[in-house]
Formats: C-alpha cells, structure tokens, sequence
C-alpha cells in the first residue's frame, strides 16, 4: 500500500498518471511551527514531519511525505496566505530566477526505515505586468501553493522556463522518489497498478 501524506491535488494527479494509486492521508502538521537556518533544510524537514506522523497510525505501507518552498535570494517562500503577500511576491520574483525545492520522505511502515532528499528545479519568472498579476491573484490560485505560482495552472503563463525535473515543480519528483524507494528495497513498479 502507498500513502500519500499530503492534500496536494497537483502530487496525487502526478503520482495517478504515473501508475500509483494512492490513499491520501493528510498529516495536520503545522507547517508554521518549523524553521530552518538553509532554506533547503525547511522542506526537508517538513517533509519527514508529515510522513512520520502518518505512519504513525499506520501498520504497513509504504509513506510518502513532501513539502516545497520556492528559495530566492537564500529566503524560503512557502504559501503566502493573502492576496496582499501573493502580489509582493510576484513583484519581487517576476523577471526573476529561483529555486523550487521539494523534500521527500519515504517510510517503510513495516521497518521503521525511511529514506528522504530534497529535490531542487531552476525557475525562471517571466514579466507579467500589474493587470496580469492583478488578475492572477483575484483568481486565488497563487495564494494556496509554495511559492505563489504553478507551472500547470494559470500560473504557468507567467513562468518562461525550468532547469531540472518539472514533477518537482508541480510538487513531487517521481524519478527521486523511484531512488528513495530502490533505497529502501523497492521497484516503483511493483506498485503500478
């Protein structure tokens, strides 16, 4: 069985399309009660968090727990929250180049073992203007997701590239998670369905 510790729409439809059927479980940890000194160190951190505390109900299975953050300029941004904090963000990062890191944690329930690594993904923001922005952040979506942005929503009209793996973006690296598994002792395909 694979669990996904997360309510993140983007990783589940990802991990579906890639042959996994996961159960959601949602870790109610409080994502404000960490901090770290490296901005890579958050998502990591996070990441373990949410896993951990799921496998903890569990008696077998097999647990994956992430968390991302955008780093610009060494500062980690994770959600802004409000419209006010969306339009900022986007005033700072547009014409901008920076860092999507998204932590990883696996679990093998039945062992105690886990694996966990962060994956990072260049992001280059392109130059909407303020009705482009004005209007993205009335649509709400940049106000609900690390970073303020996504790549395969309305935001990806606003991000003229990326270096690396665009699963990471969307919120989850399958080819990580194939290593943490292997990790741990397992083929990702012995869990397609």
């Amino acid at each position: 069985m694979i669990v996904l510790a997360s309510a993140s729409p983007a990783r589940l439809a990802l991990l579906r399309s890639a042959g996994l059927d996961p159960k959601v479980i949602v870790s109610g940890v409080d994502e404000e009660a960490f901090t770290a000194v490296l901005a890579a160190d958050l998502p990591l951190k996070l990441a373990v968090a949410k896993a951990q505390a799921v496998a903890e109900g569990l008696s077998e299975g097999l647990v994956i727990g992430c968390d991302s953050i955008l780093e610009l300029d060494g500062r980690p941004y994770g959600k802004p929250g409000t419209a006010d904090e969306a339009l900022a963000r986007w005033r700072m990062m547009r014409g901008r180049t920076g860092r999507l890191l998204t932590g990883h944690c696996v679990i093998d329930v039945a062992t105690g073992r886990r694996a966990a690594e962060v994956a990072s993904t260049t992001v280059r923001f392109g130059m909407p203007s303020e009705a482009e922005l004005a209007a993205y952040v009335a649509s709400g979506e940049p106000l609900h997701v690390a970073g303020a942005f996504t790549l395969d929503g309305l935001g990806g009209w606003f991000v003229e590239g990326i270096e690396g793996d665009h699963g990471n973006v969307l919120g989850i690296s399958l080819p990580l998670v194939r290593e943490l598994f292997a990790e741990l002792g397992y083929a990702v395909t012995d869990f397609w369905r």
